[in-house]
């Protein structure tokens, strides 16, 4: 009797984990089938990310290859050495220049497109009158759902240096004309201002979908305590969307040497190179103009690694400031 109790004191745990383990399994395939339409839903998109993020990755070993076009992927031969073609570019005289650029217009890219969809959307938040709150709500965002084509278009007939609307009043005043679209004093100016006017609308909604949903018991307490406008912004509204704010600013930090190609490629110009040109624009001169698919990939692969880098490194910061989102 005291071996068989034994026996079933020594089984009994595994045989609880196995019914445990069955019970986990079925209420795993009943969840399956309950949301069975949601996946379906959801398929889509996983085949487009598959063919189109993932299959292509692939395709980066042409960096570490002579790329041939008629020889292929595979038929090309190997560099010699492998780091050949990163050696080439971090050794040219425009690598400073490239990701200085980059850096440069990104960083106020994101300092700018953060601040001012902040200020924009405490301002409507704070407007009593939902008429206008809803009117410059509505034309702040209009502007996000325009191409650089068409926003290319209408900044030359404002900032055009014949034929301008800006320039011509600045003539009329002071007898002479600005650059704006062809100086390499003013292009970062254009494309970091045109970067937060286009997208401020959008991202201001954001932050008034967080802040719709602070508690209004702080505000009614704030207020029976005397506390004035600045200060209950300050004091409530700003720690209450810190964790929006982190999460935006991770996102883009993860982009930060993606400077905008469609907009930067509409702009510039050969006379403003030497501020303009970024990585993604100097890739595409390269690759596709060019035909240098090994270097271009080796460029476009450095700045992926660097992106991801970015994203960790945020997140981790993220984490010490208690708001990290995964």
């Amino acid at each position: 009797m005291l071996g068989e109790w034994k026996s079933v004191r020594n089984t009994a745990p595994a045989m609880g984990r196995q019914l445990a383990a069955k019970g986990s399994g079925g209420r795993t395939r009943k969840l399956v089938r309950q949301f069975i339409p949601l996946y379906l839903m959801m398929l889509p998109a996983l085949v487009y990310y598959f063919i189109f993020r993932y299959m292509p990755i692939y395709g980066l070993v042409i960096s570490f290859k002579d790329f041939n076009i008629n020889d292929g992927i595979m038929g090309s031969p190997w560099a010699d050495p492998w780091y050949k073609y990163y050696a080439q570019f971090f050794n040219s005289p425009y690598c400073v220049r490239l990701i200085s650029n980059t850096l440069i217009i990104s960083l106020l890219k994101i300092a700018f497109g953060t601040v001012v969809p902040i200020i924009l959307a405490l301002l409507l938040n704070e407007c009593s009158n939902r008429v206008i709150t809803r009117s410059v709500q509505t034309l702040t965002f209009m502007p996000h759902f325009l191409s650089w084509v068409i926003i290319y278009g209408i900044m030359l007939a404002f900032f055009s240096e014949s034929t301008g609307v800006i320039n011509k009043m600045i003539a009329m005043s002071s007898g002479s004309t600005i650059p704006f679209l062809t100086s390499n004093s003013w292009f970062r100016q254009i494309v970091v201002s045109s970067d937060v006017w286009q997208n401020a609308g959008y991202n201001a909604i954001i932050y008034l979908a967080a802040m719709s949903g602070i508690d209004p018991s702080l505000y009614e307490a704030a207020k029976l305590d005397g506390a004035k406008r600045m200060t209950v912004i300050w004091r409530i509204t700003l720690p209450c969307i810190k964790s929006v704010i982190v999460m935006l600013l991770i996102l883009r930090l993860g982009s930060v040497l993606d400077a905008g190609f469609d907009q930067i490629y509409n702009l510039y110009n050969v006379q403003v190179y030497q501020t303009g040109d970024v990585l993604d624009t100097w890739v595409y001169r390269t690759g596709l103009q060019q035909m240098n698919f090994s270097l271009a990939a080796a460029v476009g692969l450095f700045k992926s690694a660097i992106g991801f880098v970015l994203i960790l490194l945020a997140n981790k910061l993220a984490k010490r400031w208690g708001e990290a989102i995964w």
